[in-house]
């Protein structure tokens, strides 16, 4: 079974697009929330990923969005973005949000947005961090979002590494556990502005990090033409 993974999508519907024509055959869509926030067009989004049939889990915009208190936290950029979005939204784009769990579990996997410990807010950004996660973590494999980074956290025999991967990059789940984050498909901030995504073979046990180039300046274009910050537009084009 191979099953394409995305995480933060944030409302990009030009990157989700140059995503989704190079899957190839792929037998689901995984998605780790923050499917909308900082973006354009949040209803194209959540409408492309409702065609595909893709599951997955709520992440603090995606939950901001259908009206809840995470907006309270944003930094004013984040928050002017997601008022627009709430005016934005269309109502069944705004129940399809407040629909998504906090968690999903396929077979050996365990989806979330942010950490397994706190499933919206935390960031796995250290070895400290992703082993506390792996502690607590009631399968093999641990999917993640919520930072923007590729990532993976292996363990093996006890011990916990951090493998930052390269781009087209393919890691072998031949470990005892780990956590996997795919990056960003809409807002990477890793230094690289092509949009990131995780191919899964759930067989073979492989995780292949993607990168694919998208048309950056249409979507800073529509970013300027719906008047959000412009700071959303440029942080695109430098991958920040």
């Amino acid at each position: 079974m191979r099953v394409a993974v995305l995480s933060d999508i944030h409302a990009n519907l030009v990157a989700l697009d140059a995503v989704l024509a190079t899957l190839g055959s792929v037998d689901a869509v995984w998605h780790l929330g923050d499917v909308v926030g900082y973006g354009p067009d949040p209803d194209g989004v959540v409408a492309r990923l409702t065609e595909l049939g893709a599951v997955g889990v709520r992440g603090n915009h995606d939950a901001a969005a259908a009206g809840g208190d995470e907006i309270d936290w944003f930094n004013p950029d984040a928050r002017a973005a997601m008022e627009w979005t709430r005016g934005r939204i269309s109502a069944p784009t705004r129940a399809w949000l407040a629909d998504q769990p906090p968690r999903h579990r396929v077979a050996e996997y365990s989806l979330v947005h942010g950490s397994e410990r706190d499933p919206v807010w935390e960031y796995v950004t250290s070895v400290p961090v992703a082993r506390a996660n792996l502690a607590v973590l009631k399968t093999r494999f641990g999917l993640h979002g919520h930072t923007h980074l590729p990532m993976a956290w292996a363990e093996r025999d006890g011990r916990v590494e951090a493998i930052a991967p390269g781009p087209n990059s393919t890691f072998q789940l031949n470990v005892d556990r780990a956590l996997l984050n795919p990056g960003s498909v809409g807002q990477p901030r890793d230094g690289d502005p092509r949009a990131a995504w995780l191919l899964l073979d759930l067989e073979r046990e492989t995780a292949s990090f993607r990168r694919v180039e998208y048309d950056v300046a249409s979507t800073q274009e529509e970013i300027r033409e719906r008047e959000l910050p412009d700071a959303l537009a440029q942080r695109l084009a430098h991958g920040v």
